[in-house]
Order: structure tokens, then C-alpha cells, then sequence
């Protein structure tokens, strides 16, 4: 933890994304899911994910897209976002302090709520699309 840096440029985005997703990869609740979702394609999956956060955190529009569409369908409840954010939390501990980091935190926090809700309604709502 000692010389802890803030999130301030691609390589950061790149070790934070990395580093959450080895844990997501080895999580007993989480790796299922993602893994069957992802299966091979890992790679392209994770370059998404650098776009999507260098997108919302240093402000470079590298993201094109509609995060909550591929998430729409997934078999996940309360436990699973839980799970997500310690994890994504515990790698935000583990690399990194500031306001950007605190950005992350947050937006992390607001991201699985508002994507929590919307697969519940979703499922709630077969008629209807929130999407």
C-alpha cells in the first residue's frame, strides 16, 4: 500500500482492470457467470473494459456503447453486484488512493445499483424493456 498513486492515465485503468477481473476470473460466485458469458473472448472483453474506464475516469472518449445491454439477461441477484463491488473495491485498496480512485468507488457503487435494478425490473417486467 505504500506509494499508493491515483488513477491518472491508461496503464493505471489497464492494472485496475487487470487486476480486478484475475479476481473476478477466481471468484467462487462470480467466475461461473462471467465465464460462461465470456467463454474465449477474454481479451476483447477486457479491452472493452479499459475503453469503458479511461471513458468515465481520465475523460478520454474511447467508449462507444450501451454498458447495461449486455447484462440484461445475466442470472445474477443482490449477492452476485455485492460480490462485484468488494472485489472492485479491494483492487481500487490495493493499487491506488485519491479522487479518482474514489471516483471509481463511486461510480462502481452507482453502476452495479442501477444495473442491479434494472435486470430485477426486467425480470419483473417480461412485457416491458427497460433497456
Amino acid at each position: 500500500m505504500e506509494n499508493q498513486q491515483d488513477i491518472e492515465q491508461l496503464d493505471h485503468i489497464r492494472l485496475m482492470v487487470d487486476s480486478f477481473y484475475s479476481k473476478v476470473r477466481e471468484d467462487e460466485l462470480l467466475a461461473p457467470v462471467f465465464n460462461q458469458r465470456i467463454a474465449d473472448k477474454w481479451p476483447q472483453h477486457l479491452e472493452k473494459m479499459y475503453r469503458f474506464w479511461q471513458t468515465v475516469l481520465l475523460g478520454d472518449h474511447t467508449y462507444f456503447g450501451s454498458p447495461f445491454l449486455p447484462h440484461a439477461k445475466l442470472p445474477v441477484d443482490k449477492i452476485h453486484f455485492d460480490r462485484w463491488l468488494e472485489l472492485f473495491n479491494d483492487t481500487i485498496d490495493e493499487h491506488f488512493q485519491g479522487e479518482k480512485a474514489r471516483e471509481a468507488r463511486w461510480r462502481a457503487e452507482k453502476m452495479a445499483e442501477m444495473f442491479y435494478h434494472k435486470i430485477q425490473y426486467n425480470r419483473n417486467n417480461p412485457s416491458k424493456t427497460l433497456l
